[in-house]
C-alpha cells in the first residue's frame, strides 16, 4: 500500500494527471486526485476487462474511440467521466493482480506514448515487486 501509493505520487509528479493503483478488486492507492472520489472504491469494467485481456489501453483525449467499454471505477454510469486515460494490467507470475490508471477529467487533456510507457513501466515495477 505504502508502496504503490509512493509510485502514484511519482506518477502524478512527472505526468501531472491523476495516478490510480488497483489491486484486483479495489484502488489501493492515488495521487493527484482525492482519495475520497478514489480510494478503495471497485474497479470498473473496463480496468476488468484489460486485466483479463492482459493489455494496456490508450484513450488519448475526449471524443476518442475506445477500444474497450465500461466504466474505469465502480459505476458504470461514468463511463465519459475522463476524457483521456491510460490502463495497464499488473502482471505478476502470469496471472493479473491490479492495474495503474493514469486518467483526467480535463475536456483538453491529452494522452499518448509517454503516459502509455509510464503507466506500462510502473506495471511491470510492482509487478516485479509482488514477486519479491
Amino acid at each position: 500500500g505504502d508502496f504503490a501509493k509512493e509510485y502514484a505520487d511519482s506518477l502524478y509528479e512527472s505526468v501531472g494527471h491523476t495516478a490510480v493503483i488497483t489491486d484486483r478488486d479495489t484502488v489501493i492507492a492515488v495521487s493527484g486526485g482525492p482519495e475520497k472520489e478514489f480510494l478503495n472504491k471497485p474497479i470498473g469494467s473496463l480496468i476488468e476487462r484489460c486485466m483479463e485481456e492482459r493489455r494496456s489501453v490508450l484513450v488519448p483525449r475526449a471524443g476518442a474511440e475506445r477500444p474497450i467499454k465500461g466504466s474505469l471505477f465502480g459505476d458504470e454510469d461514468e463511463e465519459t467521466k475522463f476524457s483521456a486515460f491510460v490502463v495497464s494490467p499488473i502482471i505478476s507470475a502470469g496471472d493479473p493482480i491490479g492495474a495503474v490508471v493514469i486518467c483526467s477529467k480535463e475536456p483538453n487533456a491529452e494522452m499518448g506514448e509517454l503516459e502509455l510507457k509510464l503507466a506500462e513501466t510502473a506495471a511491470g515495477f510492482l509487478a516485479k515487486q509482488m514477486e519479491q
